[in-house]
Protein backbone atom coordinates (compact mmCIF):
# COMPACT_ATOMS: atom_id res chain seq x y z
CA UNK A 1 0.00 0.00 0.00
CA UNK A 2 0.95 3.54 -1.17
CA UNK A 3 1.79 6.29 1.63
CA UNK A 4 0.88 9.88 0.86
CA UNK A 5 2.50 12.80 1.63
CA UNK A 6 0.60 16.38 1.82
CA UNK A 7 2.21 18.51 -0.47
CA UNK A 8 0.15 21.66 -0.90
CA UNK A 9 -2.63 22.28 1.64
CA UNK A 10 -5.48 25.80 0.74
CA UNK A 11 -8.06 26.53 3.39
CA UNK A 12 -11.55 26.99 2.09
CA UNK A 13 -13.43 27.57 4.55
CA UNK A 14 -12.97 28.20 8.67
CA UNK A 15 -15.53 28.04 10.95
CA UNK A 16 -15.53 27.55 15.31
CA UNK A 17 -16.24 23.78 14.11
CA UNK A 18 -14.04 23.07 11.40
CA UNK A 19 -11.91 24.26 8.63
CA UNK A 20 -12.36 22.73 5.35
CA UNK A 21 -9.12 22.38 3.58
CA UNK A 22 -8.23 21.04 -0.51
CA UNK A 23 -4.66 19.23 -0.25
CA UNK A 24 -2.58 18.08 -2.88
CA UNK A 25 -0.61 14.42 -2.05
CA UNK A 26 1.79 12.50 -3.39
CA UNK A 27 2.76 8.90 -3.44
CA UNK A 28 6.71 8.18 -3.30
CA UNK A 29 6.22 6.98 -6.79
CA UNK A 30 5.27 10.69 -7.36
CA UNK A 31 1.29 9.96 -8.08
CA UNK A 32 -0.72 12.81 -6.53
CA UNK A 33 -3.97 12.90 -5.39
CA UNK A 34 -6.52 15.75 -4.23
CA UNK A 35 -8.18 15.63 -0.89
CA UNK A 36 -10.35 17.35 1.36
CA UNK A 37 -10.02 17.52 4.70
CA UNK A 38 -12.42 18.78 7.40
CA UNK A 39 -9.41 19.58 10.08
CA UNK A 40 -12.19 19.80 13.48
CA UNK A 41 -11.26 19.78 17.38
CA UNK A 42 -11.61 16.68 19.13
CA UNK A 43 -14.68 15.14 20.43
CA UNK A 44 -16.01 13.63 23.85
CA UNK A 45 -18.57 10.81 24.95
CA UNK A 46 -19.61 10.44 28.30
CA UNK A 47 -21.41 7.13 29.50
CA UNK A 48 -22.85 8.51 32.72
CA UNK A 49 -24.62 5.50 35.03
CA UNK A 50 -26.13 6.35 38.31
CA UNK A 51 -25.81 4.52 41.63
CA UNK A 52 -28.66 2.57 40.05
CA UNK A 53 -27.66 1.64 37.09
CA UNK A 54 -29.43 3.70 34.62
CA UNK A 55 -27.83 5.16 32.05
CA UNK A 56 -28.01 9.48 31.66
CA UNK A 57 -28.77 10.47 28.24
CA UNK A 58 -29.88 13.79 26.32
CA UNK A 59 -32.63 14.62 23.64
CA UNK A 60 -31.52 17.53 21.51
CA UNK A 61 -32.33 18.84 18.05
CA UNK A 62 -29.86 18.17 15.09
CA UNK A 63 -29.35 20.84 12.55
CA UNK A 64 -27.78 18.23 10.41
CA UNK A 65 -30.76 15.94 10.10
CA UNK A 66 -33.40 18.48 11.16
CA UNK A 67 -35.08 16.35 14.08
CA UNK A 68 -34.06 15.82 17.78
CA UNK A 69 -31.61 12.81 18.69
CA UNK A 70 -31.38 10.53 21.86
CA UNK A 71 -27.47 10.95 22.79
CA UNK A 72 -24.94 10.60 25.39
CA UNK A 73 -24.02 13.92 26.69
CA UNK A 74 -20.45 14.84 24.91
CA UNK A 75 -19.25 17.62 22.80
CA UNK A 76 -16.07 19.42 21.69
CA UNK A 77 -12.61 19.69 23.29
CA UNK A 78 -12.03 23.52 23.48
CA UNK A 79 -8.71 24.38 22.51
CA UNK A 80 -5.66 23.33 25.29
CA UNK A 81 -8.65 21.65 27.63
CA UNK A 82 -7.66 18.33 28.27
CA UNK A 83 -10.40 15.18 26.90
CA UNK A 84 -11.34 14.08 30.21
CA UNK A 85 -12.05 18.12 31.30
CA UNK A 86 -13.60 18.90 28.43
CA UNK A 87 -16.10 15.45 29.50
CA UNK A 88 -16.55 16.83 32.94
CA UNK A 89 -17.44 19.82 31.72
CA UNK A 90 -20.23 18.21 29.19
CA UNK A 91 -21.68 16.03 31.84
CA UNK A 92 -22.04 19.33 33.67
CA UNK A 93 -23.51 21.25 31.15
CA UNK A 94 -25.58 19.08 29.43
CA UNK A 95 -27.38 17.02 32.31
CA UNK A 96 -26.99 19.25 35.25
CA UNK A 97 -24.89 15.92 37.17
CA UNK A 98 -21.21 15.65 38.29
CA UNK A 99 -18.83 12.86 38.00
CA UNK A 100 -16.67 11.41 40.79
CA UNK A 101 -14.70 9.17 38.76
CA UNK A 102 -13.93 9.08 34.94
CA UNK A 103 -12.34 6.94 33.10
CA UNK A 104 -11.34 6.17 29.54
CA UNK A 105 -13.17 3.40 27.53
CA UNK A 106 -11.52 4.05 24.30
CA UNK A 107 -11.18 6.60 21.34
CA UNK A 108 -12.70 6.34 17.72
CA UNK A 109 -11.97 8.27 14.54
CA UNK A 110 -15.11 9.46 13.21
CA UNK A 111 -14.38 9.37 9.14
CA UNK A 112 -10.61 9.31 9.33
CA UNK A 113 -11.78 9.10 5.07
CA UNK A 114 -12.00 13.68 5.35
CA UNK A 115 -12.22 14.16 9.32
CA UNK A 116 -9.10 14.36 11.26
CA UNK A 117 -9.86 14.40 14.45
CA UNK A 118 -10.76 11.71 17.47
CA UNK A 119 -13.40 11.33 19.73
CA UNK A 120 -13.16 9.82 23.03
CA UNK A 121 -15.27 8.16 24.96
CA UNK A 122 -15.58 8.22 29.18
CA UNK A 123 -17.60 5.99 31.89
CA UNK A 124 -18.71 8.39 34.67
CA UNK A 125 -19.69 6.77 37.76
CA UNK A 126 -19.92 8.39 41.33
CA UNK A 127 -22.56 11.09 39.94
CA UNK A 128 -24.17 13.53 41.90
CA UNK A 129 -26.83 16.10 40.84
CA UNK A 130 -25.28 19.77 41.26
CA UNK A 131 -28.14 21.43 38.91
CA UNK A 132 -30.06 22.06 36.10
CA UNK A 133 -28.91 21.27 32.22
CA UNK A 134 -27.64 24.76 30.95
CA UNK A 135 -25.86 23.48 27.62
CA UNK A 136 -23.82 26.12 25.94
CA UNK A 137 -26.12 28.09 25.22
CA UNK A 138 -27.15 27.26 22.01
CA UNK A 139 -28.30 23.91 22.32
CA UNK A 140 -31.71 22.71 24.20
CA UNK A 141 -31.55 19.40 25.86
CA UNK A 142 -34.07 17.56 27.88
CA UNK A 143 -32.57 14.84 30.10
CA UNK A 144 -33.85 11.12 30.03
CA UNK A 145 -32.78 8.52 31.68
CA UNK A 146 -32.45 4.59 30.41
CA UNK A 147 -31.67 1.23 31.76
CA UNK A 148 -28.53 -0.38 30.33
CA UNK A 149 -30.71 -3.63 29.34
CA UNK A 150 -32.63 -1.04 27.30
CA UNK A 151 -29.97 0.44 25.22
CA UNK A 152 -29.65 -2.46 22.76
CA UNK A 153 -33.47 -2.09 21.66
CA UNK A 154 -32.78 2.15 21.81
CA UNK A 155 -30.15 1.12 18.97
CA UNK A 156 -32.07 -1.57 17.06
CA UNK A 157 -35.58 0.61 16.76
CA UNK A 158 -33.07 3.41 15.71
CA UNK A 159 -33.94 5.58 18.57
CA UNK A 160 -30.40 6.05 19.01
CA UNK A 161 -28.97 6.30 16.23
CA UNK A 162 -25.95 8.45 15.92
CA UNK A 163 -23.06 6.78 14.88
CA UNK A 164 -20.50 7.77 17.73
CA UNK A 165 -22.79 7.47 20.36
CA UNK A 166 -23.42 3.46 19.05
CA UNK A 167 -19.63 3.80 19.02
CA UNK A 168 -19.46 4.61 22.30
CA UNK A 169 -21.94 1.83 23.86
CA UNK A 170 -20.01 -0.13 21.98
CA UNK A 171 -16.54 0.43 23.60
CA UNK A 172 -18.72 0.33 27.10
CA UNK A 173 -20.04 -2.87 26.18
CA UNK A 174 -16.90 -4.73 25.71
CA UNK A 175 -14.49 -2.45 28.20
CA UNK A 176 -13.52 -5.16 31.09
CA UNK A 177 -15.73 -5.16 33.99
CA UNK A 178 -13.90 -5.25 37.76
Amino acid sequence: MRSWRRRTSETLFRHRLFELRRELHASADERQREALVLEAPRWVNVVPVLPDGRVVLVRQWRFGIGAPTLELPGGMVEPGEEPALAAARELVEETGYRAGALELLGEVEPNPAFLSNRCATYLATGLVRVGDPEGDGEEEIVVELAAREELPALVATGEIRHALVVAALYLWEVAPRA
